[in-house]
């Protein structure tokens, strides 16, 4: 086998859609563009396409490195490349910036047509069943009829889950890992708050802070201090930081005195350095808003009575935000559709972020259901 290596340089490029998208809100996008990436090489019938969906704060850079930044690489870059287990050899594959972020596609940062200044709070609301229409247009663009696979963690899983609803002819196979068919009621609680912090922040402006020259800087770094306190199990946290204090005793102050507190400061601090507020709350109400089983009264296996792929779909055991219970939702309601349905629950320490990490089995499973994709 291959040494795994990474997909080396690679170029973000932009695809502009001139014919107008009516959005599930009912709000219309007239024109956009999306930005996105590709891995290897697509085959002579179009076949071996796979499209990787990203999570909250993801974007289309899921592997590789550019030439200027050879230190910028792709989120997911343990896992796609030669000899990896989602394999650039065999397999050509897409990562998308949804619309409404803030990487390049068109969203609250762009320049509204209309007006001539950024979109803002103004930005239609956007949801998973419309960043999957608009992936599929760039799917035609490309001349790609049907995926060999569309996969996804956490919001990315949820989009692949969506492909099959909305598309079941153009996708072969699903991969949700640690995801869910809808949030549960505790993490729409968790997104609240994060927007709360961002909404009360004064630099918020009602969502039209660029004109005013700021950023609300401070509820986006809370919002994320929130969020990434979910991403993690109380045994990692514990391992990394425990009760450790800085100084090695009580000050007695509200500054940074325990570990833990200093680490979630700067993840904050390092989010709110590039990620955009408006883009953080519409992607959490798109993760709140999705429930395919809504228009079948609840029911989850009539919901996903469309769907016709094969399915891999991952959990991990310490992930508390999207438990494993959460995944054998979609796997019963998927086996009373008579579909093939693969399961695989990881025994992982690190929580939520499990996905993204290279944990030796996790990834084995992955090498295994991707080996024998036919293309």
């Amino acid at each position: 086998m291959i040494q795994p290596q990474s997909v080396g340089v690679v170029e973000a490029r932009t695809a502009r859609f001139s014919a107008p998208l009516a959005l599930k809100s009912g709000g219309t996008l007239d024109e956009y563009e999306l930005v996105y990436e590709t891995y290897g090489e697509l085959n002579a019938d179009r076949s071996n396409a796979v499209l990787v969906c990203h999570a909250l704060s993801g974007s289309h850079h899921v592997a590789g490195h550019y030439a200027d930044e050879p230190s910028n690489v792709g989120w997911w870059d343990n896992l796609i490349g030669p000899g990896k287990p989602l394999d650039t050899r065999r397999f050509f594959v897409i990562g998308v910036n949804n619309l409404g972020g803030c990487h390049g596609t068109t969203g609250p940062r762009s320049i509204n047509p209309a007006t001539g200044r950024h979109w803002g709070a103004d930005f239609p609301f956007v949801t998973v069943e419309d960043w999957v229409t608009a992936q599929a247009r760039l799917a035609d663009m490309l001349g790609i009829e049907r995926f060999a696979a569309v996969v996804g963690g956490s919001l990315g899983g949820m989009q692949a889950v969506s492909w099959s609803l909305q598309y079941p002819d153009r996708v072969a196979n699903v991969v949700a890992i640690a995801s869910a068919p809808k949030l549960s009621t505790q993490n729409i609680a968790f997104n609240e708050v994060a927007r709360q912090a961002i909404l009360s922040d004064p630099d918020f402006h009602g969502g039209h802070y660029y004109e005013h020259g700021v950023v609300p800087r401070n509820g986006l770094k809370l919002a994320r201090m929130i969020g990434h306190i979910t991403y993690l199990s109380d045994d990692s946290l514990a391992e990394k930081f425990g009760r450790s204090l800085r100084h090695g005793k009580a000050l007695y102050s509200f500054d940074v005195e325990f570990e833990i507190e200093s680490y979630l400061r700067y993840q904050g601090d390092k989010f709110a350095g590039f990620f955009d507020a408006n883009t953080y709350l519409l992607t959490t109400k798109a993760l709140d808003y999705f429930d395919p089983a809504f228009e079948h009264g609840g029911n989850l296996p009539a919901a996903l009575a469309r769907s016709r792929a094969d399915f891999l779909v991952v959990s991990f055991t310490t992930d508390w935000r999207f438990s494993p219970s959460r995944s054998q939702e979609l796997v019963y309601a998927l086996l009373h559709n008579r579909r093939n349905v693969s399961y695989a629950e990881i025994d992982c320490a690190a929580g939520h972020d499990s996905f993204l990490l290279d944990d030796v089995h996790y990834h084995s499973v992955l090498r295994s259901y991707f080996d024998r994709i036919r293309t």
